[in-house]
């Protein structure tokens, strides 16, 4: 019996999530090319020659997007033998976070406009991007429930309100104040700087940062 291997075509994809106006957002870009030319799609490409496939996704990142530094995960691999026109191409999904006072949007290569979108809010998305998008949103909530990784989304120091706020927009649904408050301080997982913010019209706000060095710390 003879075997005839397929060739298959190997790219990553890039969920890249921030928090904005206090909602969760996701970045798109416009396929300057076929095939889906003009649709909004993950930021995403080929892997190269001797390129590791974080090192893909990080370098599609920056040249579609110009975002350079964001915490990047891998999230799954879909490989449906249809999910792409131009053959059989698999690819390997990465989510990442980035803090929305460190954006600076620039497309380029082959997109033609980049830009955030509420997650509930969103257009029609090429390839099978809707799937890969819905997957994400569901490894970072359930994410949040047992890790720090929610505080990627906030500058280094921030208020408990901030902080609660960036909760409640991965998860969906409001926290209630006194036992969020509650739970962080008594777990450990965060320290006063004896510093203060001025968050809207209220007094002043105590400023926070994580105890842990770790950029995503397992709550025990």
């Amino acid at each position: 019996m003879s075997f005839s291997p397929t060739k298959v075509l190997l790219t990553t994809d890039i969920v890249l999530f921030t928090i904005q106006q206090e909602r969760l957002k996701v970045l798109l870009v416009r396929r300057a090319s076929e095939p889906y030319k003009g649709s909004w799609a993950l930021p995403g490409g080929f892997v190269q020659e001797g390129e590791s496939l974080a090192e893909c996704a990080r370098r599609e990142l920056l040249e579609e997007t110009g975002v350079d530094e964001a915490y990047l995960e891998q999230l799954y691999t879909f490989g449906d033998p249809d999910r792409d026109p131009r053959g059989r191409v698999v690819t390997v999904a990465y989510f990442a976070l980035v803090r929305s006072d460190e954006l600076i949007l620039e497309a380029a290569t082959d997109a033609d406009a980049a830009a955030w979108f509420p997650v509930d809010e969103l257009p029609d998305l090429a390839f099978d991007h809707a799937e890969i998008l819905q997957v994400a949103r569901e490894r970072l909530s359930a994410k949040v429930e047992y890790s720090t990784i929610a505080f990627q989304l906030l500058p280094e120091e921030f208020t408990l309100r901030q902080a609660q706020g960036v909760h409640e927009a991965v998860l969906g649904h409001s926290l209630d104040k006194r036992n969020f408050r509650a739970a962080l301080k008594a777990r450990g997982l965060v320290k006063g700087t004896g510093r203060k913010f001025q968050d809207g019209p209220h007094r002043p706000a105590e400023l926070f940062r994580l105890v842990s060095d770790e950029p995503v710390q397992i709550i025990k």
